[in-house]
């Protein structure tokens, strides 16, 4: 098995690339761990800028379900998944370095706040997102509800009610995405813009990441806490099993 995120380290910027494209980027207990350790390397590196990207057609399909419905015991499979999901998340957020996420498909469930994570979020048009987790029967975890800081509260119950999709146009309008370039210049926009990030100072970057996250979301940790306890919960149950072996037997769900 091939391994499913690559890290790599030069002139002050971690390049951390989520690697199973073929599979569609999941978040598993494999490529969490490695996500994970990717990320903490990063910061043993001492890097300035984290770039996380992502190979294939999509950024991460989000949690994988197939590994979701197989679990002995759902409840704690699901909080143990979630918690080491915000585990990534707090590093990124809290860490000193500078965070840009280059999306350039489908960035669902947990993919999706996985990218908006990032403190400069680069998207290709042919990106969309989407918290698709009420298909499933199940709530968002990653910091989706954290979301409602950028996009507004009625936007982000939109998409998570209704299981809408947000393009890359609609989600430069709302302010999370930076910049949406064409799928071929991605790269190119990316380099740029971590190369911008390196010529600044390295204190004066921190201090402005740690003020403004600080203004805006105070209680990262509490609320992700919370997710995870909602989304193990709700797998636990009858609607979460309905929901996610309907999505796995390709049919609607018979929710009780």
């Amino acid at each position: 098995m091939t391994d499913p995120v690559h890290y790599a380290y030069a002139d002050g910027a971690a390049r951390i690339t989520l690697a199973a494209g073929d599979r569609g980027n999941p978040l598993t207990p494999e490529s969490g761990a490695a996500l994970l350790a990717a990320v903490l390397r990063a910061k043993a590196d001492g890097a300035r800028v984290v770039v996380l990207a992502a190979e294939g057609r999509f950024f991460s399909v989000g949690g994988a379900l197939d590994g979701f419905a197989d679990a002995d015991d759902r409840e704690a499979h699901l909080l143990e998944l979630a918690e080491a999901a915000h585990r990534i998340i707090t590093e990124l957020v809290r860490g000193d370095a500078i965070v840009v996420s280059a999306v350039q498909g489908t960035a669902a469930g947990i993919g999706f706040p996985l990218a908006a994570a990032a403190d400069v979020v680069l998207a290709a048009d042919t990106a969309r997102f989407s918290l698709a987790y009420v298909k499933v029967g199940l709530s968002p975890d990653g910091g989706g509800s954290l979301l409602v800081h950028t996009l507004g509260l009625h936007r982000v119950l939109r998409l998570g009610l209704l299981g809408d999709l947000l393009t890359a146009q609609e989600a430069y309008d709302a302010g999370l995405v930076a910049r949406v370039v064409p799928a071929d210049q991605l790269a190119t926009a990316t380099d740029e813009v971590v190369a911008n990030l390196l010529t600044g100072s390295r204190h004066a970057l921190a201090a402005t990441k740690r003020l403004v996250r600080d203004a805006a979301e105070p209680a990262t940790e509490s609320a992700l806490r919370r997710e995870a306890v909602s989304i193990s919960r709700l797998g636990g149950g009858p609607d979460g099993l309905e929901g996610i072996t309907a999505f796995l037997e390709k049919r609607p769900p018979r929710y009780s």
